[in-house]
């Protein structure tokens, strides 16, 4: 039924359930698995870049990266092979603009991302995702 599937991740809780259900849904329709983390552009400076904002965008970077690499390993081990895709921006709109840009059929996330904060200084991800996107959308709720 689905043929690439975009998954996004920001490595809370609800995000590795998401990530979970997404890995069975690959496995079962012998789907692409491609997974998103989104350095949210509401933290990363606009502004001429000084050594601070260098540093916190070098650091979520990094954590993008340790996160996808242990998620794709569970995910190796059932089976599956995930296309890693990290990249900056408002959240909402790069895992769509990037869904489009694969081509999934599915976009899977979770109901809330980190922090509440963020839910009412950012708006909600899934929320954006769900009034915007132009595909298939799971929510995974806690």
């Amino acid at each position: 039924m689905f043929s690439k599937i975009l998954v996004a991740i920001d490595g809370s809780e609800i995000s590795r359930r998401a990530f979970s259900r997404a890995v069975e849904l690959a496995k079962q329709n012998k789907a692409e698995l491609h997974v998103i983390y989104v350095i949210e552009s509401g933290i990363v400076s606009p502004a001429p870049v000084d050594t601070t904002w260098e540093l916190i965008y070098e650091r979520f970077e990094k954590e993008g990266h340790q996160v996808i690499a242990e998620l794709a390993e569970d995910a190796k081990q059932q089976g599956v092979t995930v296309e890693p895709h990290i990249e900056a921006g408002h959240a909402g709109d790069t895992i769509i603009e990037i869904s489009t840009k694969i081509d999934a059929d599915l976009i899977v996330v979770g109901s809330l991302g980190k922090s509440k904060l963020d839910r009412l200084l950012l708006g909600s991800v899934s929320s954006y995702v769900v009034n915007y996107g132009k595909t298939n959308i799971l929510i995974v709720r806690t």
